[in-house]
């Protein structure tokens, strides 16, 4: 391990990312507050893309971790403290579900008691779809993510168990947690994103999700781990080999969420139920078909292609880049995810979205650095690198 590892502050950031996340939070937060004044509905509506998208880096983490304990290998060793870091940051965004909560007729059709009087299909799911019931079942999925978060933080402390009977609970308590963690993000994307359009229902889209936060949580945890110690004006360089195995891993996420993206439309299309289809017919008109493009090729095309090369894999910045770049195509699904259930007309410019994902954002990074010192990240690339733990 570099010697400046040892002698460098735990402070957590330096003081250029704090002045940084200052000014993110000033700019994003002044234009939020713009776009509130004229538009609130809007405001609302963008706010769940934003915090979508930083709840799923939350929740990924738990998750990744968690698997984690059920596979090993140096991979996970190498990205550890940082998902640990954001697990940190489920109590801030379960705070930030409560505009959600105050604000649900704003965002979901069948919230609004005069529309559904009129809608028998909304009828027929109230007993499910109501406000009373959502809000006991996200309570009930942050109640579990954070007794997971806590069990994984609180095993972190402790040192590795060399006990094979300590080993075995650990492996059994994570995969009930793998399994719980399954089926609350499967029922969440159900309630917060699938419900935009109740009329509309995949049976695949709970496991598409889960997909999608896992992928956009490794691009993090990569960029992260990389560009951290750089940030703080650290030598340490992440070991070649645990980056190719993080290269490897994004690229199956990256497969996977397309394979499970395109199956999903390639049955819904193909059946050519007016139920159905008509949650793809909106988002190929109004220039939405341009983001649906945009996805398909620089989404999926574009990484697969680049994370190929094997040189890639292993050279930090590189990866670091291409991970940075699949963050941002997160971001643009997410925003394609959501915007076209409201915005059926015209050309949108999703202006809102972004501001309020900088602001929200700004104040996640600095609960994520708070919690994560420098020190720590060195110490544990080098104990990966030394353990040179590899599966593939």
């Amino acid at each position: 391990m570099p010697t400046s590892a040892a002698t460098v502050s735990s402070a957590p950031s330096s003081s250029r990312v704090r002045v940084a996340l200052a000014i993110a939070l000033l700019v994003g937060g002044a234009a939020a507050a713009i776009g509130y004044v004229n538009d609130p509905v809007q405001f609302f509506r963008s706010y769940l893309v934003a915090w979508l998208f930083w709840l799923a880096i939350s929740v990924g983490s738990v998750t990744i971790l968690l698997l984690h304990n059920l596979t090993g290998g140096g991979w996970g060793l190498a990205i550890r403290r940082v998902l640990l870091a954001a697990t940190g940051t489920l109590p801030y965004v379960a705070l930030l579900f409560i505009p959600i909560v105050l604000n649900l007729i704003y965002i979901y059709e069948w919230a609004d008691s005069e529309h559904v009087a009129h809608d028998s299909i909304l009828q027929f799911k109230a007993p499910y779809l109501n406000e009373r019931w959502f809000i006991i079942r996200g309570a009930a999925y942050f109640l579990i993510w954070l007794l997971l978060a806590f069990f994984l933080r609180s095993q972190a402390r402790k040192p590795v168990p060399t006990d094979p009977d300590a080993a075995r609970r650990t492996r059994v308590v994570s995969g009930l947690g793998l399994g719980l963690t399954g089926l609350t993000v499967t029922f969440a994307s159900i309630d917060w994103v699938m419900s935009l359009e109740p009329h509309w229902y995949s049976a695949i889209y709970g496991v598409l999700m889960l997909v999608a936060w896992g992928l956009q949580t490794m691009a993090f945890a990569i960029v992260a781990l990389v560009w951290w110690p750089r940030l703080n004006r650290i030598s340490a360089k992440p070991d070649p080999q645990n980056l190719h195995d993080l290269g490897k891993l994004l690229l199956a996420f990256t497969m996977l969420w397309a394979y499970m993206a395109f199956s999903q439309f390639l049955i819904i299309w193909y059946g050519n139920l007016p139920e159905e289809n008509v949650y793809y017919i909106r988002r190929f008109e109004f220039g939405w078909q341009w983001v649906a493009i945009a996805l398909a090729l620089l989404h999926y095309v574009l990484p697969f292609i680049v994370l190929l090369n094997r040189d890639i894999k292993r050279r930090g910045p590189a990866l670091a880049a291409v991970a940075l770049w699949l963050l941002a195509m997160r971001w643009v699904d997410m925003v394609w995810l959501v915007e076209p259930a409201f915005k059926r007309t015209g050309t949108f410019v999703p202006w809102i979205d972004l501001a309020l994902t900088v602001a929200i954002g700004s104040v996640w990074l600095a609960l994520f650095t708070w919690q994560l010192p420098v020190a720590e990240i060195t110490r544990r690339v080098g104990n990966a690198a030394r353990k040179g733990g590899s599966h593939g």
